[in-house]
């Protein structure tokens, strides 16, 4: 199947884009079967947006990290999760040593 450059009109800002052969190539092969609905500058933003909100495999170092004591060795700490009372709490170096050998 040949294919010919196609205008299409973005859906978020209704500005007009090309869908060129060659991307419509690759969706085929990609088994992709609806056309674009953003235009390129849509799409980085949309895709910008959703890694800095931490959706869909955003960043890992926007965390909000919490100060622990380590239960170990007792140095302290920041973990990516709000420490409770009941549960120990380790740096990474004792959480290394010690996760072989805990049974949940």
């Amino acid at each position: 199947m040949s294919f010919v450059d196609k205008s299409l009109q973005c859906s978020d800002c209704g500005a007009t884009f090309t869908f060129t052969a060659g991307e419509q190539e690759f969706h085929e092969a990609k088994g992709f079967t609806n056309e674009p609905r953003r235009c390129p500058s849509c799409r980085q933003a949309k895709r910008a947006q959703r890694n800095g909100s931490g959706e869909f495999g955003g960043s890992r170092f926007n965390r909000q990290m919490f100060p622990a004591v380590c239960a170990e060795c007792g140095i302290e700490t920041q973990v990516p999760f709000e420490p409770r009372e009941d549960r120990p709490v380790y740096c990474s170096s004792c959480y290394n040593k010690t996760k072989g050998n805990r049974r949940w």
